[in-house]
């Protein structure tokens, strides 16, 4: 377990969870190359002892309401922040959308 405040992601009683980059720019155009999810995941991925490639399990490929998108777990800016720094100037130089994910933390006793 990594510790959240160490991170810097731990913000006023909410922590973020994950973030979702969308295939669409700030201005509603869509991005592209139109598998730019499966080309920024790969640089991320890893082959298995099977050979087959195997992705990073903080930073994974989906689809949300239909659209193209990259989820990225928060826990990567504590194990690979060079990484976590890839991705996110990657969607802020290419002005993608993204959005936190995020949950409430547990009160604490001070």
């Amino acid at each position: 377990m990594y510790s959240i405040e160490r991170c810097g992601i731990f913000q006023r009683n909410v922590i973020v969870t994950s973030w979702v980059i969308e295939g669409v720019m700030e201005d509603g155009r869509k991005f592209r190359p139109s598998d730019w999810v499966e080309r920024l995941s790969t640089v991320l991925a890893s082959f298995g002892p099977d050979h087959r490639l195997r992705y990073n399990r903080d930073v994974q490929p989906c689809y949300i309401g239909g659209q193209k998108c990259l989820l990225v777990d928060g826990s990567l800016e504590c194990q690979d922040p060079g990484a976590f720094a890839f991705v996110q100037n990657f969607a802020k130089s290419n002005r993608l959308r993204m959005s936190k994910r995020v949950r409430a933390s547990e009160p604490s006793e001070e």
